[in-house]
C-alpha cells in the first residue's frame, strides 16, 4: 500500500532530520541561500524566514500549523504557544515556550529538538516537531536548500461524479460521503430530459437498475445527488435561463425526477456562461433560476453547483450569492492545460491554488467549497498534491471527476487518494 510506503519514508526523513544537529554551526546565515518549505509539493509563504541556527533548521510554527489545519494560540505573557491538531483522528495538544526545550504533548513531558525561538517578531520551532508531534512527513535536500513536508492524512467530505460509465468501479462509492449520478442534462432545445447520447437515466441490468444504486448508496448514508448539465455553447443555456415558461418546465422536471427517484440532492453543472455574452447580466440570470430551484426543491433537498474557476475565462458565475443560496459549490480547479494535453499531465499547482484563493476572495466560505480534481489529468504522485491544497485551506472536501477513472490508467490512484484523505 501507497499509505505504509509512506509512513516509512516518514520514519527515515524523521531519523534523517535529528541528524541535522550534526551540522556545523553556520555563523553567517544570511550568506547562505534562502531556506524553502514546500508543503505537499507546493511552496509555503511566510512573513519571517526560516533559518538554521546552530544546525537546528526553524520555521515559523504560526504559517506551517494553520498550513497543516493546526489550531494555535499565543499567549504573550508566558511566551507560550498552545497547539491543537489531529494526529490518526485524536486530538493532540502540545505546548510550547520559547526557551524552552521541554514540550507538554497531552499532559506530558517531551524532549524537544531545540527550544522554540523568537525573531523578527514571529515564533519559530525546531521543524522537528512537526514530524514528532504532528505526524508530519518531513525531507530535507541539502542540495537546493529545501524542506519538504507532506500532511498526514485528513477526513473531510469526499464526493465523486458517477457518470454512465463508471459501474466498473461502484464498490469505490463506500469511500465517499456523497456520489453525483450524471443522468441527466438541458438539452439544446431548452428541455430537462433524462435521455440522450452524452448524459441519460441507464437502463435496468436484471436486478441492478438505476434507482437500486441510488437507494444502496442512501443505504450506506452516502448522499446521492443527480447532476444536470447543461452548456451555453449556442446560448441554448441563456436561452432557458431568460425564458420564464423554460425555467419552471426545467425546474420542475428535476424537482420531479428528484422525488421519483429518490435522490436527496442536485449538482447543477451549468457551464459557459460569461464567455461570449454580458458576465453580470449571464450571473444575475443563474442567480435567479438558481433561487428558484431552491425554492422548488425543498429545505430536505441538498443544492450544489460545479463552477469554473474565477482565472477561466467564464465569468458568469456569482461565487458569493451562488454559495449563499446553494449547499456548497464545487470549483472546477482543472482544464488549465492546453486543448489536446495528453492524459495524465498534473493542472499546474499554481493556478489551482489561486483559483481556490480566488474563490474565497469571493466571499465562499470555505465550509461551503469542495475543491473539483479532474482524474484524467493527474497522477498518483501528483493527486495528492491537489488533496494538499484542500487541507491547507480548510475546504469542505474535495469531488473526483469521475469514478471509472481510478484505475483506468494504474491501480496506485486509489492509494495515493487515501494516504492523503479520508471520508468524514
Amino acid at each position: 500500500m501507497l499509505y505504509k510506503k509512506i509512513m516509512k519514508t516518514t520514519a527515515a526523513t524523521v531519523l534523517a532530520f535529528s541528524l541535522l544537529g550534526t551540522l556545523p554551526n553556520l555563523s553567517n546565515i544570511s550568506a547562505a541561500p534562502a531556506i524553502t518549505v514546500k508543503l505537499d509539493n507546493i511552496a509555503l509563504k511566510f512573513d519571517a524566514a526560516p533559518r538554521i541556527e546552530k544546525g537546528v533548521t526553524y520555521v515559523p510554527f504560526r504559517t506551517v500549523g494553520e498550513s497543516l489545519g493546526i489550531g494555535i494560540q499565543w499567549n504573550s505573557k508566558t511566551q507560550t504557544v498552545k497547539a491543537v491538531g489531529k494526529v490518526k483522528g485524536q486530538t493532540t495538544e502540545v505546548l510550547l515556550q520559547v526557551g524552552s526545550s521541554t514540550a507538554t504533548v497531552n499532559g506530558k513531558k517531551v524532549k524537544l529538538a531545540a527550544a522554540p525561538v523568537q525573531r523578527e517578531g514571529r515564533v519559530l520551532i525546531p521543524l522537528s516537531s512537526f514530524s514528532s508531534q504532528f505526524g508530519v512527513g518531513v525531507k530535507w535536500d541539502q542540495s537546493t536548500r529545501t524542506v519538504s513536508l507532506v500532511s498526514p492524512q485528513r477526513e473531510m467530505h469526499l464526493r465523486a461524479f458517477y457518470a454512465v460509465r463508471a459501474f466498473h468501479e461502484i464498490d469505490l462509492v463506500s469511500s465517499m460521503n456523497s456520489v453525483v449520478f450524471g443522468w441527466s442534462r438541458i438539452d439544446r432545445e431548452g428541455q430537462f430530459t433524462l435521455q440522450g447520447d452524452e448524459y441519460n437515466f441507464p437502463a435496468a441490468a436484471g436486478d441492478i437498475t438505476p434507482q437500486s444504486i441510488v437507494a444502496d448508496a442512501a443505504d450506506q448514508d452516502i448522499k446521492p445527488y443527480l447532476m444536470v448539465y447543461a452548456l451555453d455553447g449556442n446560448g441554448e443555456l441563456t436561452k432557458v435561463l431568460s425564458d420564464s415558461s423554460l425555467r419552471k418546465k426545467s425546474i420542475e422536471g428535476i424537482s420531479t425526477a428528484v422525488v421519483e427517484n429518490g435522490f436527496g440532492g442536485v449538482v447543477l453543472d451549468f457551464e459557459g456562461l460569461g464567455f461570449k455574452l454580458d458576465p453580470v447580466q449571464q450571473q444575475k440570470l443563474l442567480n435567479n433560476y438558481v433561487k428558484e430551484l431552491r425554492a422548488s426543491l425543498g429545505a430536505d433537498i441538498s443544492l450544489s453547483l460545479a463552477v469554473p474557476p474565477l482565472n477561466s475565462a467564464y465569468k458568469g458565475y456569482d461565487y458569493k450569492t451562488l454559495a449563499a443560496t446553494a449547499d456548497d459549490l464545487i470549483i472546477m480547479a482543472y482544464q488549465f492545460n492546453p486543448v489536446g494535453t495528453d492524459a495524465q499531465v498534473p493542472e499546474p499547482n499554481s493556478l489551482v491554488q489561486k483559483a481556490i484563493e480566488l474563490a474565497l476572495q469571493a466571499g465562499v466560505p470555505k465550509e461551503k467549497l469542495l475543491l473539483g480534481i479532474s482524474l484524467n489529468s493527474e497522477t498518483p504522485s501528483s493527486v495528492d498534491d491537489k488533496l494538499g491544497l484542500a487541507k491547507r485551506y480548510d475546504l469542505k472536501g474535495a469531488t473526483f471527476w469521475r469514478l471509472g477513472l481510478f484505475r483506468l490508467y494504474n491501480d496506485q490512484m486509489e492509494d495515493a487518494v487515501g494516504a492523503s484523505v479520508v471520508k468524514e
